[in-house]
């Protein structure tokens, strides 16, 4: 993208999407998106006109395959269980003697 007095300049604006749209196509809610695009998980751009966030359609494609990929998933291992607070245990239940 060209840079004019310091600005990105955007492709035609037909190629992003609004944060509701963005966010219906992703399957997240839109407030997942904001928080996304501020600890910078995927990029975000404002409308030069109305200020709206908008999405470039590639990057949220980008951001779908990468999640799709099987790269990302990574076996957990659970945690011993404290010495200090022991596994718990199932209790039985009381049973009353006639």
């Amino acid at each position: 993208m060209a840079s004019v007095w310091g600005i990105a300049k955007m492709r035609k604006l037909d190629e992003y999407l609004r944060i509701k749209d963005a966010a219906g196509y992703l399957g997240v809610s839109p407030n997942t998106l904001r928080n996304w695009g501020r600890s910078g998980k995927i990029p975000e751009r404002r409308h030069p006109a109305n200020g709206y966030r908008l999405y470039a359609k590639e990057e949220l494609d980008a951001l779908l395959s990468e999640a799709e990929s099987p790269v990302n998933m990574k076996p957990t291992k659970r945690k011993p269980a404290s010495p200090h607070f022991p596994a718990r245990r199932p209790t039985r239940k009381a049973t009353s003697s006639p």
